[in-house]
């Protein structure tokens, strides 16, 4: 399938690494510009071929360069947003009784905001379609930790609404929520994981984990195929797809 990227221009976030680096070599590879963005630009991604920008993207700042930059290198408009950063960044997984304000915030600095801030300062650029990157952990709160959770939920529910807020100007939005995929997140946060449940053998734990979480193809999934569904979303293939959130998790959540 052609997927119609031939001379489109594409920015993607947190694309150094994981899912992002992932999406932007697929666009790469379909034959799109592409500028990525992190707040530390990446071998990998100096290497792609991609355009880079280097930035804080959770802030105003950050997000009102990263726009500057991209009306610099695609002048005609930017097809293609997806809005990646996302994680936990080191904080700590906690309940209310040590749920800090300076956590909850920069929890929703870092999984809602940031894609509200660059998706504004964009807007004026913006052509086609927004795909953001959520959670499968959106769909399911929980305490591990829920802040995370809380903030991708509220990032499946903005997309929804933004879909209806630029519907009429012809620009589709959509969002993916990964489940239980190999990404540097799970590199942090997986031994964390692991021990909590009284787990000493972290590769241990990791191999048996999708097993304990129902997966019905029994296996992590990785990043490109996250990738393949951000770029068949955003492309005009997806033509009348806007809205919607799309669940990539294994068959994890039918038993939740």
């Amino acid at each position: 399938m052609d997927l119609e990227y031939a001379g489109k221009s594409v920015v993607v976030t947190a694309a150094g690494r994981g899912i992002g680096a992932a999406t932007a070599r697929t666009f790469l590879a379909e034959g799109a510009r592409v500028l990525g963005a992190d707040l530390n630009v990446s071998a990998e991604l100096k290497e792609s071929g991609a355009l880079t920008f280097e930035g804080d993207l959770t802030t105003e700042e950050g997000a009102k360069l990263l726009a500057q930059r991209a009306a610099e290198e695609f002048p005609d408009g930017v097809d293609v947003l997806v809005n990646g950063v996302g994680g936990l960044a080191g904080m700590p997984i906690t309940g209310l009784d040590g749920l800090t304000e300076e956590v909850w915030q920069r929890g929703f600095d870092l999984n809602l905001n940031s894609a509200v801030r660059v998706t504004r300062e964009l807007l004026p650029q913006l052509r086609e379609s927004v795909v953001t990157i959520a959670s499968s952990v959106g769909r399911w709160p929980s305490q591990g930790p829920y802040f995370y959770a809380s903030s991708k939920a509220a990032l499946r529910a903005w997309s929804k609404g933004l879909a209806d807020d630029l519907g009429p100007r012809g620009i589709r939005v959509n969002s993916v929520s990964p489940g239980l995929i190999t990404t540097p997140l799970w590199d942090e946060y997986g031994p964390r994981l692991s021990k909590e449940w009284g787990v000493e053998s972290f590769e241990q734990f990791a191999e048996e984990f999708p097993a304990m979480a129902h997966v019905t193809s029994g296996r992590w999934g990785t990043p490109q195929e996250v990738a393949n569904l951000i770029v068949f979303l955003g492309s005009p293939a997806a033509s009348y797809i806007t809205g919607a959130d799309y669940l990539i998790d294994g068959g994890m959540e039918k038993v939740l």
